[in-house]
């Protein structure tokens, strides 16, 4: 889930900042680097990941204990936060990156990858169709962008209107059909996510009215995105890291973080 400059330029100068650019540019030295935003995401993981394995070990796996089942709820719910970070990072990725072919087939590599390990920890089978790991909804949403933007290069007015409406339903069905993200019956992670890359992508131009917006959104779906939104607000415009190997190190989290937590319940 690393979706961020991957294949793109790696150096903090203005024009790589993404959105609202120069007005950021007097504020760099504050805020949030993209790297601090991948650790909080990060973060997300660990407490969805552990809602269904760690928590039941600590605080018991009966159906009846409302302790445990209270504890599940609310790291999942907290966890999140995560659904405006890593939808942010993938406009932002898409923007950047030289290569949107590799992008997209990195992403979906790491959809396929982290689904044996995401089915181990959420139910404990290997092989479970009843809900997708969101870096499917990632990929569902980078895939509606490229398509979006390969119609934007053709069409106009009207047509294009259409299409763009056609194209974002489409995408939502295959969310909602493939239960990307389907966490505790509560909500669909892939659908949200796919919400929050339209508003980035198509509010890019106006911040203040995409964060705003971004956050309206955020706090109608269980509150909890709306303070991901928070922290993609304070980003700062830099990295915040210099080498190369630390995106395959976010990728390689999230596959390694569900296959510890189903190997300890």
């Amino acid at each position: 889930m690393e979706g961020y400059t991957e294949n793109g330029a790696g150096t903090d100068v203005t024009d790589q900042i993404g959105f609202a650019g120069m007005r950021r540019k007097k504020k760099q030295r504050r805020g949030l680097s993209v790297f601090q935003l991948k650790v909080i995401g990060a973060v997300a993981l660990v407490l969805s990941a552990g809602s269904t394995t760690l928590v039941p070990l600590i605080f018991g796996s009966d159906t009846s204990n409302m302790t445990s089942l209270t504890a599940m709820v609310l790291c999942e719910v907290v966890s999140w936060f995560a659904a405006p970070i890593y939808a942010w990072l993938l406009v932002q990725g898409f923007q950047q990156t030289r290569n949107r072919v590799a992008y997209g087939v990195q992403l979906l590599l790491l959809a396929l990858i982290a689904e044996v390990p995401y089915d181990l920890a959420t139910s404990g089978k290997p092989f479970d169709f009843g809900s997708q790991n969101p870096v499917f909804g990632l990929f569902i949403a980078f895939a509606m962008l490229a398509a979006m933007k390969w119609v934007a290069q053709r069409y106009q007015g009207a047509m294009l209107v259409i299409s763009d409406i056609v194209l974002v339903v489409v995408a939502v069905l295959w969310d909602l059909l493939l239960r990307v993200g389907l966490r505790q019956h509560l909500m669909s992670l892939g659908a949200v996510t796919l919400g929050f890359v339209l508003i980035f992508w198509l509010m890019r131009s106006r911040e203040n009215t995409m964060m705003f917006t971004a956050g309206l959104f955020g706090a109608v779906m269980m509150i909890a995105p709306g303070v991901g939104v928070a922290f993609v607000h304070y980003y700062n415009g830099k990295l915040g890291y210099k080498h190369s190997w630390t995106k395959w190190m976010f990728y390689a989290f999230y596959p390694v973080i569900l296959l510890i937590c189903a190997a300890v319940a």
